[in-house]
């Protein structure tokens, strides 16, 4: 018998803080690690609302060196994307890939970003 799981709400304002701290306290809430009744095989994370995606930051010179990359699959298909034309066009899919790359790469990765919700 499965034991019951209550989930939370957490509401979290992205505006001024940092990526990569927001993005780890956001996988350490979807995991259910800051709960006594923690097991890694379980999914018994709460629910998180990003709002202000828009207004990240990011320390040092990342704003114009970091550079997003993804293989599309065929010859010469490597396409990269620097951070601030995607902040530009599509703010939540920066913080969505930081918090997807902090969780763990198995089958509960999937149902944990479902409960994750970004706004811009």
């Amino acid at each position: 018998m499965q034991p019951k799981i209550t989930r939370t709400v957490h509401t979290i304002d992205a505006s001024g803080q940092v990526l990569g701290r927001l993005a780890t306290r956001v996988a350490t809430l979807l995991m259910g690690k800051h709960k006594p009744s923690y097991a890694p095989h379980m999914d018994a994370g709460d629910s998180i609302v990003i709002v202000n995606a828009a207004k990240i930051v990011v320390t040092g010179k990342k704003e114009e060196k970091k550079v997003y990359k993804h293989y599309t699959g065929y010859q010469g298909g490597l396409k990269e994307t620097p951070f601030r034309r995607l902040k530009e066009k599509k703010p939540t899919e920066i913080v969505r890939k930081a918090v997807l790359n902090m969780l763990p790469h198995n089958r509960l990765r999937a149902p944990r970003m479902k409960r994750l919700k970004i706004s811009a």
